[in-house]
């Protein structure tokens, strides 16, 4: 494997080529995608789950708080780590060039394998690199925390916190790189696990030491979590690496060429994207205490809905960026509208369930010990106005992958090296739709906070993701997968509206209902219920299969009588 100098870029399209018949035998089936997804969404169930039980602590143990305040500054460096070394740069970089490997492999039989190329290229810079920018954080922690919230009343606190969690670096970029490499060899239940691993690292901690160390267990938590999810990969990634060829030294015509410049228009976008998180702590800061801390909860609730979307394109982009690899765009095409689809439909109907019943749900979940019926109507407006902007944050989840996908970190040595310029800047689209969404969020929020507090920071979020996602949409058609618009945005408008008025239906009930359980359970069934028939006396196809699907199962059509069947039949 050879490295590109940052003037010779790929093309923006993949050539088309001929699917070789090895690769035809190693798409999954149907039914794999199927069990993948069970398996996948199984896992992150139980990695929210715990996720959340960590948050019932944070909330029974701390309260909402001074303390707590310092810990969610310090928790900005995992928060922000996550996304780019796991859920979103790391995934966007690595799996497209493991399939194209995985690709390289099946055209050419013989020779060097060129997935054990493209480890031994990328690993070694990649763990000096994360070991620098961990080294880096942990040195310069104090500035960070004046940088991220200069209002912090203990900044002391938040300092060693941050020390703390800065070792979760290195971890995180190890896990995200492995994971990659396996979901790009459709192997999903190691990588689906990460999050239970590393929640179950937070939660030993936390139990078995905040009387002693107090909110700082809750960091230490966090870095031992880290280290329990990269170890949980390694062993099945070296199981994969060694069922393939052996190395060799000797150059392939047919080898990758490696092009490192080409992630940092995919870390520009997932840290542009991450910076909504800095905004709302930095203006946040000078609010009233706990208020960051009600904005943290409320988002951990309200992106559970966001996730349960995200899923279906952890699952399907290994096939997007298998077909973009063989310059198949038209399954590509077919595969991202599906799955745009189907993500709106999932996070519209969270969507429609938190704004129906957001006051149960928090007294529910938060109400016990220190965090009283105030921090829980606090916590409730939040979600409900962030509610808002989670089909945008689950859009461009699905649109961004095969975005990165059409550009990836390595190219065939065979394949022209040059781009023209305006195709370049194009790599630079997503960040720039981001950049453009802060400034929508930052006038919001510097807008409305005065008035409104934490409500005007998340109206800011919900106007700014929403903003980037519009020109996000535009920008997938002009990077070449040319979407049918009017027939996926016809869809979802179909979807807003069946979404639109189960919570209107669900509201009435869950406030009637007495107790957060009883209120939370009456609430959800009607707006499970409301979105269902809505959405397919609407027509959305993706309500409506399901939703007559399951009216096949439980009421099957009568077996016709064999006695009275006409002879000849």
């Amino acid at each position: 494997m050879s490295t590109d100098r940052p003037a010779a870029l790929t093309p923006t399209l993949p050539a088309s080529r001929p699917v070789p018949a090895a690769e035809t035998h190693a798409a999954p089936r149907r039914g794999f995608l199927a069990k993948a997804f069970g398996v996948t969404a199984v896992l992150s169930a139980a990695g929210s789950g715990l996720g959340l039980l960590r948050d019932l602590l944070l909330a029974r143990y701390f309260g909402a708080n001074q303390g707590t305040d310092a810990f969610l500054v310090a928790w900005t460096v995992p928060e922000t780590a996550a996304p780019l070394l796991i859920e979103d740069a790391m995934s966007f970089l690595m799996v497209p060039a493991f399939a194209l490997a995985l690709v390289l492999r099946e055209e050419r039989p013989d020779g060097p394998d060129p997935v054990r190329q493209l480890v031994r290229a990328t690993l070694p810079w990649l763990l000096l690199a994360l070991s620098a920018l961990s080294l880096g954080t942990a040195l310069g922690a104090d500035r960070l925390v004046d940088l991220l919230a200069p209002g912090l009343a203990d900044p002391g606190l938040a300092v060693t916190c941050t020390r703390i969690t800065a070792f979760t670096v290195l971890p995180f970029g190890v896990a995200g790189y492995l994971a990659a490499a396996l979901r790009a060899h459709h192997c999903f239940t190691a990588p689906a696990g990460i999050y239970v691993a590393y929640n179950l690292g937070i939660l030993g901690v936390l139990l078995g030491c905040h009387a002693l160390w107090g909110v700082r267990s809750a960091a230490i938590g966090v870095a031992l979590g880290s280290l329990l999810m990269a170890g949980l990969l390694v062993a099945p990634f070296l199981r994969r690496l060694r069922s393939g060829r052996p190395a060799t030294g000797r150059r392939s015509p047919h080898a990758l060429v490696l092009i490192p410049f080409a992630l940092l228009p995919v870390a520009a976008f997932t840290l542009t994207r991450q910076a909504q998180v800095f905004i709302e702590r930095f203006l946040g800061s000078g609010l009233p205490p706990g208020t960051i801390s009600h904005l943290n909860y409320a988002a951990k609730v309200s992106q559970l809905a966001m996730t349960a979307a995200i899923l279906i394109c952890t699952v399907t982009f290994p096939l997007v960026a298998r077909a973009l690899a063989a310059g198949d765009l038209t399954a590509a095409r077919d595969r991202v509208e599906k799955d745009l689809g189907q993500a709106a439909a999932v996070v519209l109907l969270g969507t429609a369930f938190l704004l129906a019943c957001a006051p149960s749900v928090v007294a529910l979940l938060f109400e016990r010990g220190a965090f009283g019926p105030q921090d829980t109507a606090a916590t409730a407006a939040v979600i409900r106005v962030y509610s808002f902007g989670l089909p945008a944050q689950a859009l461009i989840g699905v649109m961004i992958r095969p975005y990165f996908s059409l550009r990836p970190v390595v190219r065939r040595a065979g394949d022209p090296g040059s781009d023209d310029g305006g195709r370049r800047l194009l790599d630079w689209y997503p960040a720039g739709a981001m950049v453009l969404g802060l400034v929508v969020t930052v006038t919001v929020g510097l807008l409305t906070t005065p008035r409104l507090g934490a409500l005007g920071l998340a109206a800011g979020n919900a106007a700014g993701i929403t903003a980037a996602a519009a020109l996000l949409l535009r920008g997938l058609v002009l990077r070449g997968i040319a979407l049918r618009l009017r027939l996926v945005l016809g869809g979802h408008a179909r979807l807003l509206a069946a979404a639109v008025g189960a919570a209107a239906l669900g509201t009435p009930v869950a406030a009637l209902a007495a107790g957060p359980l009883l209120s939370t359970l009456l609430g959800g069934l009607t707006v499970a219920l409301a979105f269902a028939a809505l959405g397919t006396g609407l027509g959305a196809r993706e309500v409506r299969g399901p939703v007559l699907a399951a009216v096949r199962a439980l009421c099957p059509p009568p077996v016709a009588d064999e006695g009275k069947l006409p002879h000849g039949r």
